[in-house]
């Protein structure tokens, strides 16, 4: 058997063990290593290749870049489990209250702050589908608006930075954190202002579906609202602020930015009286298994990438994208269908370590800025995170719904939102400046 056939099937093998559900870190080591006898029987390759897999393991458990994931992971989870992230939702629901679609703009302010603030997608639509949902639901705000802000609103982790999405991104291209962090910061929060201009239609044009809260719940006015407001935002804020601005201007690296940002975590939930040993050690246990899980598909997948460039795959893919009818335009199309399509099946880690490595090398011949094509498909994971069937932050509302809210509303809910996502992801390629503008 040639390699010119080997290759091919192993990326098939591959995806089929992959969406048939079985784990994907297994999937991938136990592809590479049935291939690699394949390819050492076949005469195609020698089990000297495989003494380099100690040393690229060792490499990745000694990348200083990818250390920042559990900080960011531990930070966004510190300030969910002691009920920080609850703190703010109810206060600035409050604060938007007497607004038609109030409650919905509240919903798209918080659900920025907390993709600053954990970069993970499942702790933020998790947090808020527990805790806005049933308000939203109960003083008469429309089940499909109710159920498609939050989903919306829960995935902008993915390109909001500090994401953890980018920092993998940005180990995966061979960029600069800081750079895809500076690029995604205009598209994320167009994103946000989208979101919040569709809930203030709804409230114009369908005043129905989004209620203001009566006045019998706005317990807290005036001048002790706006109190209150500043007691319960401005430390979040403040945090953000620190971790994000200190990576922007080089004062720190990503991993030292994360790792104050996790010690501020622990000191706000301090402050406010909200440490307890019950919050410390969920938020451990979650950032601990989330790394893990990182990590062995890192392997699983390192495995993988060595055999198949042993049989030649790297050039296979290389040769197949570069070759592409239209160049950097059939490139774009072919990587973002690709994405998407793979974005209802598996997690964004997955789809970073698997597909990113095969498109970035076949992007750098033809040109293409790999700051801006990282941004891209950040936009487009999110998309795909919440598409139905599979989209996975559907799956996470479902999980903390109430009955009467059904999985056909929830399915139908997203629709306007992810219109508003194409139409984001398609202004950032029309328009690339919106990414570009710190770096030219």
């Amino acid at each position: 058997m040639s390699g010119d056939v080997l290759a091919p099937l192993m990326f098939a093998v591959a995806l089929i063990l992959i969406f048939s559900g079985y784990p994907v870190a297994f999937a991938l080591g136990g592809t590479a290593l049935v291939f690699a006898f394949v390819g050492v029987e076949a005469g195609l390759l020698d089990w000297q290749l495989m003494m380099a897999l100690p040393d690229r393991v060792f490499g990745i458990m000694s990348n200083y870049v990818l250390l920042a994931v559990p900080f960011f992971i531990f930070m966004g989870t510190m300030l969910e489990k002691s009920r920080l992230a609850e703190d703010l939702l109810k206060t600035i629901g409050m604060l938007f209250g007497p607004l038609r679609g109030g409650l919905a703009l509240a919903v798209v302010f918080v659900g920025a702050l907390l993709a600053a603030a954990t970069g993970v997608v499942g702790a933020s639509v998790v947090a808020m589908g527990m805790i806005s949902l049933p308000v939203m639901m109960r003083y008469g705000y429309s089940n499909e608006l109710s159920a498609g802000i939050i989903t919306a609103s829960g995935t902008l982790g993915q390109i909001i930075p500090p994401s953890v999405v980018l920092v993998v991104l940005a180990d995966q291209l061979g960029v600069s954190v800081g750079d895809l962090f500076i690029g995604a910061l205009v598209p994320g929060l167009m994103l946000a202002g989208m979101y919040a201009l569709y809930a203030v239609g709804v409230a114009v044009f369908r005043p129905a579906s989004a209620p203001a809260l009566p006045k019998h719940e706005r317990t807290v006015t005036g001048a002790k609202l706006l109190r209150r407001v500043m007691l319960v935002m401005m430390p979040p804020l403040l945090l953000i602020v620190v971790v994000l601005g200190s990576i922007m201007v080089g004062v720190a690296t990503p991993t030292e930015a994360g790792a104050l940002g996790a010690v501020g975590a622990i000191l706000l939930a301090a402050v406010s009286r909200r440490l307890s040993r019950h919050a410390l050690v969920a938020s451990m246990d979650a950032t601990t298994k989330l790394t893990a899980m990182v990590m062995m598909l890192l392997v699983g997948s390192t495995a993988f990438a060595l055999v198949f460039r042993g049989l030649n795959g790297d050039l296979w893919i290389e040769h197949l994208l570069t070759n592409l009818p239209g160049g950097v335009v059939g490139l774009i199309i072919v990587a973002n269908l690709a994405i998407f399509i793979l974005g209802f099946f598996i997690d964004f880690f997955e789809i970073a370590f698997i597909i990113i490595p095969l498109l970035a090398p076949a992007a750098t011949l033809l040109g293409i800025d790999l700051v801006w094509f990282g941004v891209m498909i950040g936009m487009n994971l999110q998309t795909s995170f919440m598409t139905p069937p599979f989209g996975f932050a559907l799956f996470y509302l479902r999980g903390v719904a109430p009955p009467e809210l059904t999985t056909q509303q929830i399915y139908r809910s997203v629709v306007p939102f992810i219109v508003i996502q194409l139409v984001g992801l398609l202004a950032i390629i029309l328009w690339p400046q919106l990414v570009t503008w710190a770096t030219g």
